[in-house]
Formats: structure tokens, sequence, C-alpha cells
């Protein structure tokens, strides 16, 4: 691929975007690629964790390429919106965790990237905005619906109607990323908690991520039998059995083998 680099290491994916002369901005053929490495990281049994993340310090990814967006009609701007929230689909319905880790600027399209992965880690350097009413136009890759899901509709209007950058302190201080750690450190705490994750049931984790998914906009007693009946159906799997076997014996499980 000409923009998009995986790394494969103990089960771990690390998808890689660099275009570092466009500070890893999104156009067609990007998207196109990114779908495309996610699609096969997800059917890959070998995967068991997805950490995103962009090339180079200054940008995790700055947003969507202006150029290529100055020339659009509306019928271009329509196609280029929904195959952005196509792609933020496929990273949040992922049934294997998906960790941003973002380096310098998440703006526009790259912020909403981020909303859609399941755990945002930030470097001391990160900066996040949705500044697309500056150049009026609005957030079309679920800025509206994800960012307010995240932090709060107050919180989120602001954040969209002054366009302003939010440092990483504050975006960790009003839920927007996990957590904050020195530029340096942010490969090794994003594969610190892949690691951790991977410890874990693949089965007990995609139920878990499909019931918080699925259940977040049921009434809760729909929510509730979605979570039970998931519940209910793993004691029907090799890894249930593994995992209260290990436990009653008192030794680790071996989920991966």
């Amino acid at each position: 691929m000409k923009y998009i680099r995986v790394e494969m290491k103990d089960h771990i994916a690390t998808v890689t975007i660099d275009r570092q002369d466009a500070l890893n901005a999104m156009n067609l053929e990007v998207i196109s690629e990114l779908k495309e490495t996610f699609e096969s990281c997800i059917a890959d049994s070998q995967v068991g964790v997805i950490i995103l993340t962009g090339a180079g310090e200054k940008a995790f990814i700055a947003g969507a390429d202006i150029k290529a967006m100055q020339k659009m009609k509306p019928f271009e701007a329509l196609e280029f919106g929904k195959s952005g929230q196509e792609l933020t689909r496929i990273i949040e319905n992922s049934s294997k965790p998906v960790i941003a880790a973002v380096n310098g600027f998440a703006l526009g399209g790259g912020c909403e990237i981020s909303l859609a992965c399941h755990i945002r880690i930030a470097g001391e350097n990160a900066q996040f905005a949705q500044p697309e009413v500056r150049l009026g136009i609005i957030p079309g890759w679920g800025g509206t619906q994800r960012l307010p899901r995240l932090v709060g509709k107050g919180k989120a209007i602001e954040m969209i109607t002054r366009g302003e950058m939010t440092d990483a302190n504050t975006a960790l201080q009003i839920g927007l990323v996990n957590y904050v750690v020195p530029q340096a450190e942010l490969t090794e705490k994003s594969q610190e908690i892949a690691y951790s994750i991977l410890k874990n049931g693949p089965e007990a984790i995609r139920a878990s991520l499909a019931c918080i998914h699925k259940g977040y906009d049921m009434a809760l007693d729909e929510g509730l039998e979605l979570e039970v009946q998931a519940f209910s159906n793993l004691f029907t799997t090799d890894e249930t059995t593994e995992g209260l076997t290990a436990f009653v014996e008192k030794r680790k499980p071996d989920f991966r083998s």
C-alpha cells in the first residue's frame, strides 16, 4: 500500500498512516487503504488488538485533505462523507479492540477517527479539534454524533461551534482520551494496554464490545436481555470452559494457543 504500514507482533497489529508531507491528511485513497487494512486485520485470527497511529511526531491525522475538498461538488462531498463514515463504522464495530495512539494533531476527520476507536492514548503534544465551522462546513465523519456521546452534549457543542484546539491534558479531563503520556512513551503505553487485553478471552472481548455498542442506544431492559443472552452463549465455547477451569485449578488460562 502507498500510505498504510502494518506491523504484526505478538497478536498486535500496529497500523500507521504514513503521509507525512500532508500531516497524514485523509483523501479517498488513504480512506480506501485504511478500510482495506482494518477489514483484513479484523478478519485475521492472528490479530487480537489493533493500534492505530500516524507517522512522525507532528500529526496523528490532520483532518481531511482540504485541497481535495475545495474542488468538490455536493454529490462528491456526499460520497466523501459517506466514505469517511463507513471507515469509522468499520473501526467502531471491530470485534478486536482498537487503540488510537494519538501523536500530534488529531483535527477534523482525524479527531473523528480517534472517536471511533475503543481506547484513546494521547502523547503530551496531542491536539484535538473539530475546526470545520471555520471553513464553513460541519463535521461529516461522525463528530456531531460521537463527540457528545463521549464528552457530553455541552462540551461537544462548545468544541464544534468554537472550532478551537483542545490540548491533551484538557482532553483527559473531559473524557476525550483515556491516558496522556510523554510523547516518547506513547508506543510503550499503547503496547502495554494491548498486552493486558491479550491476556483475556477473545470471544469474551468480542461479545463485550458487541454488547456495549449495540446496547448503548437501547432501553435498559433491552440491553440487559442482550447482555444475558451473550453471557449464556459463551458457556457453549471452549474459551469459557478453559477460563473457568483455569481459575478453579489456580493456573493462567490459555486462550490463544
